[in-house]
């Protein structure tokens, strides 16, 4: 008799540590790499920007994800993100049945949800790491908001070489800000986490182009665009060869670089007083005057 009450306490406790487990699991920062440092004009349009300390191109987080993203995104990769609570049983077993019948893993079943603790957490990719992404995709799902979790998607996807994260990505294969792109562009963007090789000079390229030109019929069978607009999307070029970053206000960059450890603030990202249509006449004339004097051994300027 006495065996039953104690096999109750071990279950209650096991429920106890699990429940705890579940509630703590999170880290109060998911993701702790360092983040480029971004010098914005008073408009919010970017001046300058500097690499992270580790190397990568990688933004702070955004306010707000441009809509074009999340519309290709989401269809590329999770149909029913905002139905679900962090996992989808039904692309989970599909994806079970395709990896059984292909006898090798060709569907992951992942959510957005999942994915962003995957890059959260760097993992190897095991059955155990894969119950462990399912149990805090749930916990995540509890913490943040649907559009909290998909701007931390767009900050840490890998987009190829050193390039993480959707505004980053933006500038450095198109040379424009997330919020400007085209179509064709931001579908070439959404398939580059799920396969970021894809982007080198001179390879990959009709893959690529195949993956995007999928995604576009995908988007106009969804009816979020037309079949016309599919159709000229499908002729834009892809990137190349990655761009650098403007480099309009190099001085305050390196102020900012030098003295956010005394500022109260925790972002790598400013926004300046600094107007954008000023610097830019500012830089104009300095570099024509630049190139005048340096005849002269005349190598500094400033104003």
């Amino acid at each position: 008799m006495n065996k039953i009450p104690k096999a109750f306490l071990i279950a209650d406790i096991a429920c106890f540590v699990m429940l705890l487990v579940f509630l703590f699991s999170l880290p109060s920062k998911l993701f702790k790499s360092s983040t480029s440092f971004v010098i914005e004009a008073n408009n919010g349009n970017l001046l300058s920007a500097a690499i992270a300390s580790d190397g990568q191109w990688r933004f702070p987080v955004a306010d707000s994800v441009a809509v074009k993203f999340k519309t290709c995104i989401i269809a590329f990769e999770d149909k029913r993100f905002y139905n679900h609570f962090g996992i989808d049983f039904l692309a989970m077993s599909r994806a079970m049945r395709q990896n059984f019948k292909a006898k090798s893993v060709v569907s992951g079943g992942s959510t957005l949800t999942m994915q962003v603790i995957r890059l959260s957490r760097q993992q190897d990719r095991t059955i155990w790491q894969k119950l462990l992404e399912v149990i805090l995709a749930l916990r995540l799902e509890l913490k943040y908001s649907k559009e909290e979790i998909i701007n931390l998607y767009a900050a840490n996807a890998p987009f190829g070489s050193n390039v993480v994260g959707l505004e980053a990505a933006s500038w450095r294969y198109y040379g424009r800000d997330a919020k400007t792109l085209s179509w064709g562009e931001m579908a070439t963007l959404a398939v580059l986490p799920n396969s970021p090789s894809l982007v080198h000079p001179g390879k990959n390229s009709a893959r690529l182009i195949k993956k995007r030109n999928d995604l576009l019929d995908k988007l106009a069978r969804l009816k979020y665009i037309d079949q016309a607009t599919a159709n000229l999307s499908k002729l834009e070029p892809v990137p190349g060869k990655p761009l650098p970053l403007p480099q309009n206000a190099p001085h305050l960059l390196n102020r900012f670089k030098a003295e956010r450890a005394n500022l109260e603030i925790s972002s790598t990202k400013i926004r300046s007083t600094l107007n954008e249509d000023i610097q830019l006449k500012i830089n104009s004339i300095l570099k024509r005057y630049n190139n005048r004097y340096r005849a002269n051994d005349i190598n500094n300027i400033s104003a």
